[in-house]
């Protein structure tokens, strides 16, 4: 069903989502008529493919079923926050725009004034920078990837910091599961030093919010599944069963070796591909699986080595049905000279010489994970499209209103 003219009702009967009827209004006053024939992209009570309502995005809210994802991102939002509330999180609003790259992936977005007035006249004899680039703040600034530097910075003093907002990544993907512009969920806790404790605290956030989702929206959330064709092999109640299993990299490695049959070839000592992530879903009866102790070439410089094998990192990943990675994480690194030796080798140590800071005066341990908000989405509801998560969708080539 789709709604085109601005009306305000009385008295109307009208089936809800347990199909019965119910009395909305006696009378409908229209406001902003519409006519279909002059353009308007949807016609009445007609049911179109994503891709298409996709093109009208301006549009798109006024469709029952986008309106119904709306409303479930807004109540999953508000869960979120309960969640850590009720465990005596901090809300810190971490910066949007930033001088490091947090994963030193390079996949970021370099941010500069637009007035070429405005950059000649910073770059005057007394302004110092080196490029048009650095002008406006005197060192390259880019639009963050995460929050989590800032996170480490905050548990230290308030212990127990999370952040839901925006981020940024500067990759060519067009696929299924990938956005420019997405929403995080990063939380970071002080005086956690093993990776048992850390997946303690994933899976009550996650399992904490789904449980509330389906207890408040229930009937929203079938209505929904059952407009795009959910699987109910996908059953979001498994993200409620907790502990969640658990398995190791080499372990996971193990599994994937004996099937043998992928398109792309599992290689250990390799990252998973998406591919590998949703058959390890599968070979848990698509529940939710942690992947624990990785190798340390692959995982970020501060992701602290397992204390009997520095050749394996205390870093997780959470995969679900339907997008593979839904979480990551990991325990941080707080001793100064191997920190201090890792971004050497990476060559951050004067970007990130206030991180390092961090571990000389007054360091506790920390650990943290960042969930994709959108793919949060996806697994709750079966999304096949992450586009079709957010309002305002951007990816490459693609930035409309």
């Amino acid at each position: 069903m789709t709604y085109g003219c601005s009306f305000e009702a009385e008295g109307i009967l009208v089936k809800n989502f347990n199909n019965k009827l119910e009395l909305v209004a006696e009378s409908i006053n229209v406001f902003g008529p519409c006519i279909v024939k002059d353009g308007y992209p949807f016609a009445p009570r007609k049911i179109y493919h994503p891709d298409y309502v996709r093109q009208h995005l301006h549009m798109r809210p006024r469709t029952s079923t986008f309106s119904c994802l709306l409303r479930l991102r807004d109540k999953m939002s508000t869960a979120i926050r309960n969640r850590f509330s009720e465990d005596d999180f901090i809300e810190i609003n971490v910066p949007i725009l930033s001088s490091n790259d947090c994963e030193g992936a390079g996949e970021i977005f370099t941010v500069k004034p637009e007035n070429d007035y405005l950059i000649k006249e910073m770059t005057s004899p007394n302004h110092v920078s080196k490029s048009p680039m650095e002008t406006f703040f005197n060192c390259k600034t880019y639009l963050t990837v995460s929050g989590q530097l800032h996170l480490e910075c905050m548990a230290r003093a308030l212990t127990k910091v999370y952040t839901i907002g925006p981020t940024f990544r500067a990759e060519n993907s067009k696929s299924r599961l990938h956005l420019s512009e997405f929403y995080m969920i990063e939380a970071e806790q002080a005086f956690i030093d093993n990776t048992e404790d850390l997946l303690k605290i994933i899976e009550k956030t996650t399992s904490t919010v789904v449980n509330k989702l389906l207890e408040e929206s229930s009937d929203e959330i079938d209505h929904y599944r059952k407009i795009i064709g959910s699987s109910e092999d996908n059953d979001p109640v498994n993200l409620t069963k907790i502990p969640y299993e658990v398995i190791s990299y080499h372990k996971a490695c193990d599994v994937l070796e004996k099937e043998n049959c992928f398109k792309n070839t599992m290689i250990r000592g390799k990252p998973l591909t998406k591919e590998h992530e949703l058959f390890l879903v599968k070979y848990n009866g698509q529940k939710p699986i942690f992947v624990i102790d990785w190798p340390k070439n692959l995982k970020p410089f501060y992701t602290k080595a397992l204390p009997n094998n520095e050749s394996l990192v205390s870093a997780v990943d959470l995969l679900c049905p339907n997008v593979g990675e839904l979480c990551g994480g990991s325990v941080r690194e707080d001793n100064h000279d191997i920190l201090k030796e890792k971004l050497c080798f990476v060559g951050l140590k004067d970007k990130l010489d206030w991180y390092l800071e961090l571990r000389k005066f007054g360091n506790v341990p920390t650990a943290g994970f960042g969930i994709g908000f959108e793919r949060f989405l996806q697994v709750l509801l079966d999304i096949p499209n992450i586009k079709d998560t957010n309002a305002f969708p951007r990816w490459p080539h693609n930035c409309k209103m």
